[in-house]
């Protein structure tokens, strides 16, 4: 029976192996090959002979690789580029420059970001050229053009209130798009005289190349009543800045005009490809999971949510493996991959891969079997913390002890897993990734 100090290892070792499977450069470079003058982008063949210039835009946590991989790949015929990126995450390139920005809340920069795009695209690029566009998460904070009457402070003030009411990905990418000039298809709006190609690394459940971004080059289905339902869906109409609602009301009333449909012209010359997401890291987890020898299996790759209620699922199925011996047979491993939501009620600090686990630590406390939770973000950072995410097992709760009876529960109470798991010593610190396929969470079991 492997003891908790090799399950613990273990645990290192699959996300360290999922991590490196979901690699920007390593992606690009799948994806993207060119021989002589000849650039294939998956089944898209183009003849760089024929084209005055080739450019580089985007942004994302992942950008700075993606666009260092693009620039050896396609090495004097990039004419340059422009990248956004979080604070941290950037290094220097030979001809695309770089500029850091804010995240998760945009700010000064990721407006200059914007302009810098805008300007690129109005000023340098001519029809004739190719231009690569790559996006990764982040990119909806990364890069900030509001719409008329929408400043950036209310942009922010309406993106805290979203997230902190527990609001899914698709619901705060859906307001993004109706408050921004470059989301829900706006960059392919200003693009529409060149060939573009999308490359994206997927940090959202299903792959959605309107959600991915929040869609700057895809054309949009939802609407400004889709924003309206979600904000009174989460209880939060009353709170959102006035100009925001103003907004939305004049948009239900027809009189601002919606984002791109689909269907709209724009997009014709248009090519998007997914080149990294969840599954690949999933994937690869279980895939490493089987050569240490335990049985493995992938529960879902687009795990969404409430937080406290996904941890208690993959505990019940970890009673089941221990108890019933199903639906594999210890040693095992069970991976999942997604991206929950916490409705955030207390003033502590973490994010919903500690709060994860946090959930977690009773259910192991009470287990027969040595067993360890490990959930990170795969971008390095899980909520306004240094933290990627957190790591449990048996006896956490035990050792949680010395510091409180109650500290377990009063930490959730307070949406407080980041001084939990930082005074036990569990939390998982990568550092920044540079990639982002939302979130891994790994259950081992001996």
């Amino acid at each position: 029976m492997k003891s908790l100090r090799i399950l613990r290892s273990d645990a290192a070792n699959i996300w360290t192996a999922a991590l490196k499977a979901v690699n920007p450069e390593t992606a690009v470079r799948k994806y993207v090959q060119r021989r002589g003058s000849i650039l294939q982008i998956d089944a898209c063949r183009f003849d760089l002979d024929t084209i005055r210039s080739v450019w580089i835009l985007g942004a994302g946590k992942a950008a700075a690789p993606m666009g260092k991989a693009l620039e050896k790949i396609l090495g004097r015929y990039l004419t340059g580029g422009f990248l956004a990126t979080k604070y941290g995450h950037g290094f220097t390139l030979k001809k695309t420059e770089i500029l850091e920005a804010g995240h998760p809340l945009p700010d000064k920069n990721s407006m200059i970001s914007a302009e810098r795009i805008r300007s690129f695209v109005e000023n340098r690029i001519e029809s004739g050229d190719l231009v690569i566009c790559v996006f990764s998460g982040g990119a909806s904070s990364l890069m900030v053009s509001p719409s008329q009457g929408i400043t950036l402070e209310d942009k922010v003030r309406s993106s805290e209130i979203l997230m902190n009411a527990g609001a899914s990905i698709h619901e705060l990418n859906c307001v993004r798009k109706h408050l921004s000039r470059f989301k829900g298809g706006g960059l392919a709006g200003l693009l529409r005289h060149v060939r573009v190609a999308v490359l994206a690394l997927s940090d959202v459940v299903g792959d959605d190349m309107a959600t991915i971004a929040s869609g700057p080059t895809a054309p949009d289905p939802t609407t400004f009543f889709d924003c309206v339902e979600a904000l009174k869906r989460l209880g939060v109409s009353d709170r959102i800045p006035t100009a925001v609602m103003k907004r939305f009301k004049q948009g239900c009333a027809g009189r601002i005009e919606e984002t791109l449909k689909p269907g709209n012209p724009v997009f014709k010359g248009v090519r998007s490809f997914i080149i990294g997401n969840s599954t690949l890291a999933c994937t690869a987890a279980v895939k490493a999971a089987k050569k240490m020898g335990y049985r493995s299996m992938v529960l879902t790759s687009r795990l969404e949510g409430d937080t406290a209620d996904a941890a208690g699922f993959h505990m019940s199925v970890l009673k089941e493996i221990v108890r019933e011996n199903r639906p594999i047979s210890r040693p095992a491993c069970i991976v999942s991959g997604g991206e929950t939501t916490v409705e955030v009620t207390g003033s502590g600090r973490g994010g919903r891969n500690q709060e994860f686990v946090l959930h977690c630590v009773p259910h192991l406390a009470a287990l027969e079997a040595p067993a360890v939770v490990a959930s990170l973000g795969t971008d390095g950072t899980d909520g306004p913390t240094d933290a990627a995410g957190a790591v449990a097992d048996n006896s956490t709760f035990t050792r949680s002890l010395k510091f409180s009876p109650a500290f377990l529960k009063e930490s959730l109470n307070n949406n407080d897993s980041h001084t939990y798991f930082k005074r036990l010593g569990d939390l998982i610190v990568t550092g920044p990734t540079r990639t982002n396929v939302m979130d891994l969470h790994i259950v081992l079991v001996g």
